[in-house]
């Protein structure tokens, strides 16, 4: 086991945390999948298990500090080691006008995407620490880091943002523990955080330009998929990528740029 490098991948059961936790595994890392709905978490580590791989299932909300000091501790008592963290659990939230959007609304994605991001990092930086040293990877998105014309995107364009200010902050101050953190800002990317996103007075908030055709430059129009961004967090997380941090990497085909 101690020469195997241990990952815990947040929101690991769909979308870009399951490509990266069955990309990793295929990669000889032992996954540690957490997520909050324990039927998807248990399929992303089933299907790493059916291939060879060594993974666990750790249930929490990222936004609850009880449930996750307690996944963090049946992770080491598991592995005894951590070398890789995946902070990548998040919602899209409500996206309203600013006059509409609800405090609630607003605390809700805050306490997700960035409450969440923090308690992962608190929790996991002295195991990271006490191994001497890793790779933290933070995904982030071209919202707020790059365009600001998503609809009412205001509380998770602020997350977002605030996710690329964290690595930037942590790559200074985890320096000195050899911990390298580094941020994947993806664009349109074919998942299921759709799911979680709840639309207002789009009317209000649109931006009236006229896109040309297909907003995804590389690609012809088409999103990106999950793996794409996989590969990134796990070009990041590597060896190669000894060199890299502090730094936000758009996996966005050129979206941001034309947009």
């Amino acid at each position: 086991m101690h020469g195997t490098k241990v990952a815990l991948i947040t929101g690991a059961g769909s979308g870009i945390g399951k490509a990266t936790a069955l990309l990793l595994a295929r990669q000889g890392v032992s996954v540690a999948a957490l997520g909050h709905t324990p039927k998807e978490t248990n399929a992303t580590v089933d299907a790493i298990k059916a291939k060879g791989g060594h993974a666990v299932a750790l249930n929490a909300d990222v936004s609850n500090e009880h449930e996750m000091r307690v996944a963090t501790e049946m992770l080491f008592r598991e592995f005894q080691k951590l070398d890789i963290v995946v902070a990548n659990a998040g919602i899209n939230g409500v996206w309203a006008p600013i006059d509409d959007l609800m405090p609630e609304e607003f605390d809700k994605t805050v306490a997700v995407n960035l409450r969440g991001t923090y308690l992962t990092l608190h929790l996991t930086v002295p195991l990271l620490k006490q191994c001497g040293g890793g790779s933290i990877i933070i995904v982030s998105s071209i919202n707020g880091t790059r365009t600001f014309t998503t609809p009412g995107a205001t509380a998770y364009s602020a997350t977002k943002a605030a996710q690329v200010a964290i690595a930037q902050q942590l790559s200074l101050e985890l320096a000195r523990h050899h911990i390298r953190v580094n941020a994947v800002c993806p664009g349109a990317i074919e998942t299921r955080i759709d799911d979680s996103t709840d639309l207002r007075g789009e009317e209000e908030t649109a931006i009236p330009v006229e896109w040309p055709e297909g907003e995804v430059p590389i690609t012809g129009g088409r999103p990106g998929c999950a793996e794409d961004v996989a590969e990134v967090i796990a070009f990041l997380a590597s060896e190669p990528a000894r060199h890299v941090t502090g730094i936000p990497v758009w996996v966005d085909g050129g979206q941001g740029l034309l947009r």
